[in-house]
C-alpha cells in the first residue's frame, strides 16, 4: 500500500472519529472507528468500528443510525479536509479485538493445562 493512501485513510479515521464524537445520538458518538480502508480514487471508504460488546440487535440499529448520518458525515469530511468529494461510506464491525481475546483465553487454558500433572 502507498503512503498516499495510507495518509488519507488515517486522516479520515480521525475526522471520522471527531464528527462521530459529534453527533447528539449517545449510542453513536461513543464508536470507536479501528480502522479505514478506501477504495483507489476515495470513491468509497470501509469504516471499520470496534464491536466486541455490542450485541447483534444493537448492531443492526447502530448500523442503521450511521446510515442516517452518512449525508452529516460526508459533510464533516469535506468540510474538514477540503477535498472536492467525500467517499461513500461502508460501516462495518470489527471484532478482531474480540477474537484476540478469545485466542489469549484458549492459550491461557493450554498453558494452565500444560502446568497440571495428568492422572
Amino acid at each position: 500500500m502507498n503512503i498516499k493512501q495510507q495518509r488519507t485513510e488515517s486522516l479520515l479515521q480521525e475526522v471520522l472519529s471527531l464528527a462521530l464524537s459529534q453527533l447528539q445520538d449517545p449510542q453513536i458518538n461513543t464508536l470507536i472507528i479501528t480502522g479505514v480502508k478506501c477504495s483507489k480514487g476515495k470513491q468509497s471508504a470501509e469504516v471499520y468500528i470496534e464491536g466486541t460488546d455490542i450485541s447483534p440487535n444493537e448492531r443492526k440499529t447502530i448500523l442503521e443510525q450511521l446510515k442516517k448520518a452518512q449525508g452529516i458525515l460526508k459533510e464533516y469530511i469535506l468540510n474538514s479536509t477540503q477535498w472536492f468529494r467525500s467517499p461513500n461510506l461502508i460501516f462495518k464491525f470489527d471484532d478482531t479485538l474480540h477474537s484476540a481475546n478469545n485466542l489469549d483465553s484458549i492459550f491461557a487454558q493450554l498453558e494452565r493445562e500444560k502446568r497440571t500433572p495428568k492422572e
